[in-house]
């Protein structure tokens, strides 16, 4: 077994190789005058799995690109298998038509990722569990839930903790979080008249002089989320703490959780953002390294990974 760090997120890929006790591949990655990429590696990797590590944020079409030109490298390299680690699948959000002459872009890169040569996928927390069926490989998608569940009983002595869905569709995900810390479960029921933008339109459940806790996959400007505190405070909520999968933060998003009502963000470092959240004291992360790794550590040995949501 062998590790691959593309440029999107190296920190991350280190923070994994330590923990499996493995050198990252010596490789060249860089680019040309006109943005081209160019992969070169510097050994020998014949016959060996390989696990390419790369988030698909931003710059995500730049990501992409070299994440596919990597997996290709490997192919022509004539490694054994190659399993593509994506701790961010972006495009994700784009996973059906919601209007008409609209691009799947989930699918279309799942397409390139199959047929640039990947035998395998790694991801944490797609936006859209259906996404996994869009590729013709095994695809693990790893949760977050026990590891902010694990966080929560540790680091909290707070008490009246109610779980808050931001959204429909992310019940499933915050009822299980629920389920883990014994506490209830409120949903926000919530427009979204345009991209980008939300709008609350009630509560449903429980939040008067309780302390809150949304889990969510993305955050991304910062709106939907700050719009949904706001909501929780004015129904009478004492504090109100996020946890988030993959921390997008476009524009000033982390000044704009800095100023609001926000209790605490957790997020893990699925994307790097050290520069952006630089002296933000309300903002805190988590490594996912452990989990990847011995994710990583499970498939190389044939093994169970769901046994680690348990």
């Amino acid at each position: 077994m062998k590790i691959l760090s593309g440029t999107s997120n190296p920190r991350l890929s280190k923070e994994i190789s330590k923990k499996l006790k493995l050198k990252l591949i010596n490789t060249n990655i860089k680019r040309f005058a006109d943005g081209e990429i160019y992969i070169e590696i510097n050994e020998n990797i014949r016959g060996n799995s390989v696990f390419v590590i790369q988030s698909t944020s931003t710059p995500a079409n730049d990501n992409i690109m070299e994440l596919l030109l990597c997996i290709d490298a490997l192919r022509r390299s004539s490694a054994k298998n190659i399993t593509a680690v994506i701790p961010y699948f972006g495009y994700a959000r784009q996973d059906r038509k919601v209007a008409p002459r609209t691009s799947i872009s989930a699918k279309v890169v799942s397409n390139l990722i199959t047929n640039a040569g990947a035998s395998r996928i790694v991801t944490v927390d797609l936006h859209a569990g259906q996404i996994q069926g869009f590729f013709d490989i095994p695809v693990d998608n790893l949760f977050t839930t026990p590891m902010f569940a694990r966080y929560i009983k540790k680091k909290f002595k707070i008490k009246n903790l109610v779980c808050v869905s931001p959204d429909v569709g992310g019940v499933q995900r915050t009822r299980g979080l629920a389920t883990k810390i014994k506490a209830d479960l409120a949903i926000i029921d919530k427009r979204r008249p345009e991209p980008g933008k939300s709008q609350v339109m009630n509560i449903i459940g429980d939040v008067k002089g309780k302390n809150c806790i949304i889990v969510d996959d993305i955050i991304d400007s910062g709106g939907t989320i700050i719009n949904a505190v706001e909501a929780l405070k004015k129904a009478g909520a004492i504090d109100v703490y996020v946890f988030i999968t993959h921390a997008v933060l476009s524009g000033e998003a982390a000044e704009k959780i800095k100023k609001s009502k926000i209790k605490k963000l957790i997020i893990t470092d699925t994307i790097d953002n050290s520069l952006k959240i630089k002296n933000n004291s309300k903002i805190e992360v988590i490594s996912i390294a452990p989990l990847m790794a011995e994710a990583i550590s499970r498939i190389s040995n044939s093994t169970s990974v769901s046994d680690l949501f348990n």
